[in-house]
């Protein structure tokens, strides 16, 4: 039991919040009265507000983001219902902007906008002791990085053995892509390394070895890069995994060097290329030079073992088929190991809303705020898009067609992809649930039909299917068996 509850629906199991760590980590003489109750988007709501109950708090506070508003939601109404003394608090970054259309708020008593790692202790000892705050919007205050505790020794041995640990070494973003809640920042914020590297230290003591640092720009100091990546260059086990996302134009040689020495499979690199058309970047004010991201992306490719896993978004103002689809092919040429295929949204509070009227942006007025149409790609485009998006995760991202990929890209990877992609739509109307079995069999009966059909395929596309790891048996085997 405990008078304070810190609660959020992580997406799935094996996300644990690093924001509700932090909010408990500096709860100071309230921490003793405080716990932590985490939860996943699919559990019922009525389940979730029993197991708080069950816990007797006298507040409840919630991390809301995207992924969890329409559960949370639904969570707090039944909450307040049955308990209309609780004090229920909102902190987060779907809470934090555009308050006024957002349902949820008729059932709390507070939000906290922006950084609640003090803010919300102070208000739970008001609510607590006294005086009430009058108002129901709180701005959270933001305190240099050095005065916050850090949160790592709230991760239990059981989050280290089977969840991600998500760690920063700062916070904050100095771009000013409009797309992103981060162009928000004024700069980006390091925390103390010195006391950082220690709290690694002690993680990887307990076992930790998977490392996810949320970090949004990674490598921009370069000196501070080098000795977290040395840290990790000392203590490689076969089991370590460490995840860092960087700027795709900043890489000087000191930190190629670095990066060169990891084995295959320890570092894996997110680098958001997002577009490379320079209008399209000039109107979201993101600035990027694309030259130097071809050629860093290419020599990442070619002389480090990283897993480069690279982003692009669909429906960004000003960008048209044509110019996705020559996206799309620059950054394939370069040889990353994955391309996450995003669709904007309309992030609360982002600049990106400047140009609704302009570019005719009509976005999903619900959860996830997906572009719906815009001036350039109308609704069944982007259905399209959406479409190839989820087909390149379940092919070209997943590893399972390292032999039948090139068969079915060509020397033409969007265009044969996007022909392939409306053709498994038109034969299968599935995007999710598509047996393993079925999809090699589909994309079987794809390339078969091609003019002229590989002479190997059978082959080859059975070489793919066993390396998976799977051990169905596919219509195609058996024609895979006779000519072998």
């Amino acid at each position: 039991m405990a008078d304070i509850v810190l609660s959020t629906l992580n997406s799935r199991f094996s996300h644990a919040s690093l924001g509700l760590r932090y909010l408990l980590a500096n709860m100071g003489e309230l921490a003793s009265r405080t716990q932590l109750a985490e939860f996943v988007i699919n559990q019922r709501p009525l389940d979730v507000v029993e197991r708080l109950l069950a816990l007797q708090p006298q507040i409840v506070g919630f991390g809301v983001y995207i992924w969890n508003i329409e559960e949370t939601t639904r969570v707090v109404a039944q909450l307040k219902q049955v308990r209309p003394d609780i004090a229920i608090v909102l902190g987060g970054p779907e809470v934090s902007h555009e308050l006024e259309s957002q349902l949820i708020l008729r059932y709390v008593d507070h939000v906290i906008t922006g950084p609640g790692d003090v803010s919300f202790s102070k208000l739970c000892q008001a609510l607590l002791h006294g005086p009430k705050p009058l108002q129901k919007v709180i701005a959270g205050e933001q305190v240099p990085l050095a005065q916050l505790q850090f949160p790592y020794h709230l991760y239990s041995d059981d989050d280290l053995a089977h969840r991600l640990v998500y760690v920063e070494a700062s916070r904050g973003c100095p771009f000013k892509c409009e797309f992103c809640l981060s162009s928000l920042d004024k700069t980006s914020w390091p925390f103390p390394l010195d006391a950082f590297l220690q709290q690694l230290q002690q993680l990887y003591e307990r076992g930790a070895r998977t490392f996810k640092f949320v970090d949004r720009t990674f490598n921009l100091n370069i000196k501070s890069s080098l000795r977290i990546l040395d840290f990790f260059l000392q203590r490689l086990t076969p089991d370590l995994f460490v995840h860092f996302e960087v700027i795709p134009d900043h890489l000087p040689d000191t930190l190629k060097q670095a990066i060169a020495q990891f084995p295959e499979g320890v570092l894996q690199l997110e680098i958001g290329i997002q577009t490379f058309n320079p209008e399209v970047q000039a109107l979201i004010s993101r600035k990027q030079d694309n030259a130097k991201s071809e050629a860093n992306l290419r020599w990442l490719s070619q002389h480090s073992r990283a897993h480069i896993h690279s982003d692009l978004i669909a429906g960004l103002p000003g960008e048209d088929m044509l110019s996705f689809a020559a996206g799309f092919n620059r950054l394939w040429a370069l040889g990353p190991q994955e391309i996450q295929l995003g669709i904007l949204k309309r992030l609360k509070g982002t600049p990106i809303a400047r140009h609704t009227e302009a570019f005719d942006m009509r976005y999903n007025p619900l959860p996830p705020y997906n572009i719906l149409s815009n001036r350039d790609l109308d609704f069944v485009t982007l259905q399209r898009l959406n479409r190839f998006a989820r087909y390149w995760d379940l092919i070209g991202n997943s590893g399972r067609f390292p032999n039948t990929l090139p068969l079915l890209l060509g020397d033409l990877p969007f265009e044969r992809f996007m022909a392939f992609s409306d053709w498994l739509w038109s034969h299968s109307r599935q995007t999710y649930q598509i047996a393993l079995e079925r999809l090699y069999d589909l994309v079987y009966t794809w390339l078969a039909q091609q003019t002229p059909p590989h002479h190997a395929l059978a082959e080859l596309l059975a070489a793919d299917y066993r390396s998976s790891g799977a051990r169905g048996a596919p219509a195609f085997l058996p024609l895979a068996k006779a000519t072998a």
